[in-house]
C-alpha cells in the first residue's frame, strides 16, 4: 500500500468516527429533548427522558470515547437549548463521565459491550456517579444540602427506564452484526 492510500485510508477513518460521533450525539439530544415526560418528581421539579437510553446505547456498543462524546455533547446541548442553560456546564460533566464509565467497564476483559452482567453493572455504578454528580450540582445551584435528595426518586426511575429498554437494543443491535 502507498502512502497516499495510507492517507486516504486514515482521513476516510478520521470522518468515520466524526460522523459516528456526531449522530450518537444527535441520538442523545433528540431522545432528550422530544422523547421525555415533565413530572413533579421533586422540589425542584424532575424531567424523565428517554436520553438516558441512547447514552446506554452509545457508551455500551461503542465505548468509552464515544459513550463520554455522547452524553456530554448531546444531553449538554439539551441544557443549552431547553432553558436549563445554568445547568449544562454540570450536565456536560455528569454525563461525559457517566458516559466514559458505562463504556470502560462494559469494554472490560474485551468484553466489547457483549456481557449483559457488565452492562448492568456498568449501569448501575455510572448511574451512582449520575445521581451524585447532580446531587452535588443541585447543591451548587440550590445553595441547599436537604433538598437535592428529593431528585433522587427520579434519577433512579430514569437509569431503570433507560436500562430496561437500551439493554434489550444493544442485543438487537450487536445481533444484526452492523456495529
Amino acid at each position: 500500500m502507498d502512502q497516499a492510500s495510507v492517507n486516504n485510508s486514515k482521513q476516510s477513518n478520521k470522518t468515520k468516527d466524526m460522523v459516528l460521533s456526531a449522530l450518537l450525539i444527535t441520538l442523545v439530544f433528540v431522545a432528550t429533548k422530544f422523547i421525555n415526560i415533565k413530572l413533579p418528581i421533586s422540589i425542584n421539579g424532575g424531567l424523565i427522558h428517554a436520553g438516558n437510553t441512547m447514552l446506554f446505547l452509545a457508551a455500551i456498543v461503542f465505548g468509552k470515547k464515544k459513550g463520554a462524546v455522547a452524553g456530554a455533547f448531546g444531553m449538554g446541548l439539551f441544557d443549552v437549548l431547553s432553558g436549563w442553560l445554568a445547568w449544562a456546564p454540570f450536565t456536560f460533566i455528569v454525563r461525559g463521565v457517566m458516559g466514559y464509565i458505562i463504556g470502560k467497564i462494559s469494554w472490560a476483559n474485551g468484553k466489547e459491550g457483549n456481557s449483559i452482567v457488565l452492562n448492568i453493572i456498568a449501569i448501575v455504578v455510572g448511574g451512582i456517579w449520575m445521581m451524585v454528580g447532580y446531587y452535588f450540582t443541585e447543591v451548587i445551584l440550590y445553595g441547599n444540602w436537604i433538598t437535592p435528595f428529593t431528585s433522587i426518586p427520579g434519577n433512579i426511575t430514569q437509569i431503570v427506564i433507560g436500562a430496561l429498554i437500551g439493554l434489550p437494543l444493544v442485543i438487537a443491535l450487536k445481533k444484526t452484526k452492523v456495529v
